[in-house]
């Protein structure tokens, strides 16, 4: 099978980066697989691609290449395909708009996967037909603004699936989403199991990882974490990750004067070594569409505290048994699912093993299954593969012009 996913800019950092590089890899061990970035910024890819996953962009925007593309013209003329209601509209252009429809258009594969709104809108639109067309949703529908939503509703019906990371998303689509003919599906996102030895539940840190951004709630952890020093003065906290919120942290750390206990380690690249000397992992997110860090954390043998907020943690952890859920926003019910496990050593080691067995279920080669399996199914349904939406328009635009001709048809449709 020949698969080609078409992806914003693989040549960053990201969590939707992370998990296609890991899927496409583990997918490329028994098939044809390339990852297409609309952009491309620098030389080599932060995450580099399994061997066997071929890498291309379609825009060039390094200014010292030789191919740099950023002052063509094209490059300054908004775009009309990639809907103006995405968050990334205003980094796509007229020149992006024609790229991206010559690559869909061209394309000789047997599945096409995008990895946000916009470019699934592209696929919806611009992929040759006898393609399975498949959108992933790496966000929640939740957090889409409204107009967005309509875009969506007007442009998925063309698609053949919709994948969601947990399935409280899933649900979110299939109930108020008008997607007749298009399967949704939930398939979390995969996490390979670290090349280091797992944490042995030893080093007095809690480790936590991620953009300092508004929804990640660090101010709320390190307040909270600030009440376990007044108990346990001996544990210390690292925050991995860089941001807008740096130095409003650093502010409020110096305020509570946690300097000595609370450390902005900046970002990392790979991350399991820094899990592995913690203990255990936190996440006081107030939204979290999956939530890779907790997994990640998990899989070095760290029990996370997490706030129970939509969508992925509660889907992650099976609360009490390889970590804890916490009430969103509350520092006394941080603090005191922290305490629970610092002061418990063999409770904070059973959950350190059971988060490692637990865990497993989000390897690579699970993951690449269940894809693989959806991409048989869909490829599977020939002719009968899509939506009524486009199989109607099939219908009406050749001989079966008649209302006679045309109602048996659709039934005919309707049943299969």
């Amino acid at each position: 099978m020949h698969i080609s996913f078409l992806i914003h800019n693989a040549y960053g950092i990201g969590g939707t980066i992370r998990t296609t590089f890991n899927l496409a890899g583990t997918l490329a061990e028994h098939h044809d697989v390339e990852i297409v970035s609309v952009f491309r910024h620098r030389d080599e890819p932060v995450f580099a691609p399994s061997g066997s996953v071929r890498l291309r962009h379609l825009v060039d925007l390094r200014k010292d290449s030789p191919g740099y593309e950023g002052n063509d013209p094209e490059y300054e003329r908004p775009a009309t395909v990639f809907p103006s209601t995405e968050g990334r509209y205003k980094q796509y252009s007229a020149l992006t708009d024609r790229r991206i429809a010559d690559h869909l258009r061209s394309l000789d594969c047997d599945v096409v996967v995008g990895t946000r709104p916009g470019l699934n809108v592209h696929i919806a639109q611009q992929a040759r037909r006898g393609i399975a067309r498949v959108g992933q949703e790496h966000l929640t529908l939740s957090t889409h603004s409204a107009p967005l939503k309509l875009t969506l509703r007007t442009h998925y019906p063309r698609l053949d699936a919709v994948t969601t990371v947990t399935e409280a998303d899933a649900a979110t689509y299939r109930k108020l989403m008008r997607l007749p003919g298009v399967r949704v599906e939930a398939v979390p996102n995969s996490i390979p199991a670290p090349v280091v030895t797992p944490a042995d539940s030893t080093g007095k840190w809690v480790v936590a990882a991620g953009r300092l951004a508004p929804a990640k709630r660090y101010d709320v952890l390190i307040k909270a974490f600030g009440k376990v020093v007044a108990e346990r003065p001996d544990w210390r906290l690292r925050i991995y990750g860089g941001g807008a919120e740096k130095a409003k942290l650093r502010a409020l750390i110096d305020k509570l004067g946690l300097y000595n206990h609370v450390f902005l380690m900046g970002p990392a690249n790979p991350l399991d070594p820094e899990w592995v000397k913690g203990s255990i992992g936190a996440v006081t997110s107030s939204l979290e569409s999956f939530g890779m860090t907790i997994v990640e954390a998990m899989r070095c043998g760290l029990p996370v505290v997490s706030t129970d907020c939509p969508h992925g943690p509660g889907e992650i952890i099976d609360n009490g048994v390889d970590g804890l859920l916490v009430p969103v926003g509350k520092t006394d019910a941080i603090a005191a699912g922290l305490l629970r496990l610092i002061n418990d050593d063999e409770l904070r080691r059973r959950m350190g093993r059971a988060a490692l067995e637990n865990s497993a279920r989000f390897d690579p080669a699970e993951i690449a299954g269940r894809y693989e399996r959806l991409f048989a199914e869909l490829t599977g349904r020939g002719a009968l593969r899509g939506s009524l939406h486009r199989t109607r328009g099939v219908l009406l635009s050749g001989a079966l012009r008649t209302k006679d001709a045309v109602r048996p048809a659709l039934r005919r449709v309707r049943a299969a």
